[in-house]
C-alpha cells in the first residue's frame, strides 16, 4: 500500500494555517456547510425519507418516482406525501411517513394558501420557516439548493480558471523568447474585453431549447474564458523567475525534459502564490453568478438562485422583507467566511517566510 506523504514544508505551512483560529474555523464551517448541502434531500425535500406501509418500508427521497397507487390514493402520478402522512394519521393503521425538516421542493409551488400577491411571510405550522416568493417556493430551499449550485460553480470555476492560467502562464514563461512576446500580447488584449458585456451578450444569444445542464455549463465556460488571464500573468512571472534558479540548471544537466521541469520543479514553487488566491477567486465567483443572477443573465430558470432572490427581495422589499434579509444574510455570512479562508491561507503560504528551493 503506497501512503501518501505530504512535503515538510506543505506541513508547517498546514499547521501555521491551522494555528490562525479565525480562518481555519470558518474553513471548517464553510466544509460542513458545503457537506450538508450535498445531502440537502435529507433536510429539505418534498419526498419522504421513510414511509412504513404495510408492513414494508420506502425509501422515496433516493428512489425512483412511486406512484400514489402504491399506497392506496387514486391517482398514478407521484405520490404527494405530505397529503400521505395526514392521511395515515387520520386512518391510524399503523402506517406512517417521516418527512425532511422542511417537505418542499425548491421549485414546488406550495398553493395552500394562496394569498393575493403570491408572497407567504415565515410560518413554523407549515414548516416555511423563512416563507415563500412570488410563487410561493419555500425561500429556505431556495437559499440551501442555491448554496449548493453557487459552490460548487464557484469550484468548478476555480479549477477551470487555475488550469487556463497554469498551462498559458507556464508555456510562456518557460518557453520566453518569441512565445512570451505574443502570448503576452494576446493576454492584454483578451484582458480587456468587457468582461460583463461579453457574459450578457453570449448568454443572452443562448438558445433557449438548450437544457438547464447546458445552460450553466455553458456560463461557467463564458465566464472562464474571460476570467483566466489575472492568473495568467501571476503563473508566468513566477514561472520566469523560478528557472533562473540554480536547480533548473542542474535538472537540465541531468536530461530532465520540459515537462518534468516544469511540473516537478517549477510548479510547486508557484504553487504556493496560487493558494493564496483560491478563495478570493472562489468569493469572486459567487459574487459575479449572484450579480449575473439578479441581473437575469445568470443561471437559468427556475433553477435555485440567490440573485434572483435577491431581485424578487428587492421588487418586494415593502410586503416581503423576509426575502431580502434571508438572502442578504446567507450571502453576507458565505463571503465573511470564504474571505477569512483566504487571509489564514495568504498569510500561511506567505512566499516570504517558506519556499521550496532545493
Amino acid at each position: 500500500m503506497i501512503a501518501f506523504k505530504l512535503n515538510p514544508l506543505t506541513r508547517k505551512k498546514l499547521q501555521r494555517f491551522r494555528s490562525i483560529k479565525r480562518g481555519y474555523w470558518s474553513f471548517i464551517v464553510l466544509l460542513a456547510m458545503y457537506g450538508l448541502s450535498l445531502g440537502a434531500e435529507l433536510f429539505v425535500n418534498n419526498k419522504a425519507l421513510l414511509v412504513y406501509y404495510e408492513g414494508e418500508f420506502f425509501f422515496p427521497t433516493y428512489a425512483d418516482q412511486i406512484e400514489g397507487s402504491r399506497f392506496g390514493l387514486g391517482y398514478s402520478y407521484e405520490t404527494n406525501y405530505r397529503d400521505l402522512k395526514e392521511r395515515f394519521k387520520n386512518n391510524q393503521r399503523g402506517n406512517w411517513v417521516l418527512l425532511p425538516m422542511v417537505p418542499y421542493d425548491p421549485y414546488e409551488m406550495d398553493y395552500r394558501e394562496e394569498t393575493a400577491t403570491g408572497l407567504s411571510p415565515p410560518n413554523l405550522e407549515k414548516r416555511h420557516f423563512l416563507g415563500t416568493d412570488k410563487t410561493e417556493r419555500d425561500v429556505l430551499a431556495r437559499l440551501l439548493y442555491g448554496f449548493r449550485i453557487a459552490m460548487t460553480f464557484a469550484i468548478a470555476y476555480l479549477l477551470l480558471t487555475y488550469l487556463l492560467a497554469m498551462v498559458a502562464g507556464s508555456l510562456m514563461g518557460y518557453r520566453g523568447g518569441k512565445t512570451d512576446m505574443i502570448g503576452l500580447r494576446f493576454v492584454e488584449i483578451w484582458a480587456n474585453v468587457p468582461f460583463l458585456y461579453m457574459v450578457i451578450i453570449l448568454v443572452s444569444v443562448m438558445p433557449g431549447w438548450w437544457g438547464v445542464g447546458w445552460q450553466v455549463s455553458s456560463l461557467l465556460l463564458i465566464m472562464v474564458l474571460f476570467s483566466w488571464t489575472g492568473m495568467a500573468y501571476y503563473v508566468r512571472a513566477s514561472i520566469y523567475k523560478e528557472k533562473a534558479r540554480e536547480y533548473v540548471s542542474a535538472a537540465r544537466v541531468i536530461g530532465a525534459s520540459p515537462s518534468r521541469i516544469v511540473f516537478r520543479h517549477l510548479l510547486p514553487n508557484v504553487i504556493s502564490t496560487l493558494v493564496t488566491f483560491a478563495p478570493f477567486t472562489i468569493a469572486a465567483a459567487i459574487s459575479s453568478v449572484t450579480a449575473l443572477d439578479f441581473l437575469g443573465y445568470g443561471l437559468p430558470p427556475p433553477t435555485p438562485s440567490w440573485g434572483e432572490l435577491l431581485k424578487q427581495g428587492v421588487n418586494n422589499l415593502r410586503i416581503a422583507p423576509w426575502i431580502v434579509v434571508s438572502t442578504v444574510s446567507v450571502l453576507v455570512l458565505t463571503l465573511t467566511l470564504v474571505t477569512f479562508v483566504g487571509e489564514a491561507v495568504r498569510e500561511a503560504f506567505d512566499p516570504k517566510k517558506f519556499s521550496t528551493y532545493e
